[in-house]
């Protein structure tokens, strides 16, 4: 798609658009979106200084994320596959610094190592490697460090709905917090069209990451499949605190 055509559609989006020129293009597909309402104990642990855990009705909520990143490239110049293309999982709480809404990845894995180091130098983000697979309906990966795993396997249940306002504040994120050290965070902002998303129905869900045992061990509250948006990211930003 037109990446002209991406940038102007924005009246969805819940914040103003990043100033300057965004610099990277990319591509989430093949998206599975699942959903924990959480207690503020369970994941302030997690959340760094500067930033204040984001609440729908009272609650935190937790989210993990698995897809397909494909066409990776700066703006000016094309993807190479080899790079440009790998699985990607991330789990991940919502935050806000100074009244703008955003996320915060609580883990960040990546399929291919070539791409978890070049993406790790460049951006100072904290992923680290795992052995994902990503097919039609499953979503498996192994971490062989930590012994972390997942296989879940789904049914697309719907086409494309309505979404309710809490499904609307969960997927409509357009900024990232990270912690870049003690003093001070990274924010990453990008643009991308309105999460298109579909209901499913879990074939098999098993969940384990051990440090976030107590807020992913039940049932997800909500779980959503979107074949995916092209994105928009902006460079990096600092900010002390």
């Amino acid at each position: 798609m037109n990446t002209e055509e991406i940038y102007n559609r924005r009246e969805h989006r819940p914040v103003a658009m990043p100033e300057g020129k965004w610099i990277l293009y990319q591509e989430w597909n093949h998206v599975i979106f699942l959903h924990w309402q959480v207690t503020a104990e369970q994941v302030q642990q997690f959340v760094p200084q500067g930033l204040i855990i984001d609440t729908y009705n009272g609650s935190p909520w937790v989210s993990l994320v698995a897809f397909r990143l494909e066409n990776v490239r700066p703006r000016l110049l094309p993807s190479f596959s080899p790079v440009s293309n790998s699985d990607e999982i991330n789990i991940r709480t919502y935050v806000k610094y100074k009244d703008k809404p955003g996320i915060f990845f609580l883990n960040m894995e990546l399929g291919k190592q070539i791409t978890n180091v070049i993406t790790k130098t460049f951006t100072g983000l904290p992923y680290r490697h795992s052995d994902i697979e990503i097919t039609e309906n499953r979503y498996r990966s192994h971490n062989r460090e930590s012994g972390d795993s997942l296989d879940i396997e789904i049914q697309i249940k719907s086409r494309k709905f309505e979404k309710s306002k809490l499904e609307k504040w969960l997927t409509e994120r357009y900024a990232l917090f990270q912690d870049e050290d003690e003093n001070s965070l990274m924010e990453f902002e990008v643009h991308h069209y309105e999460w298109p998303l579909h209901h499913v129905q879990f074939e098999k869900q098993v969940v384990n990451y051990s440090l976030f045992a107590r807020m992913l061990g039940m049932k997800p509250v909500h779980a959503h499949y979107s074949p995916g948006v092209e994105v928009l990211i902006w460079g990096k930003k600092i900010h002390k605190v």
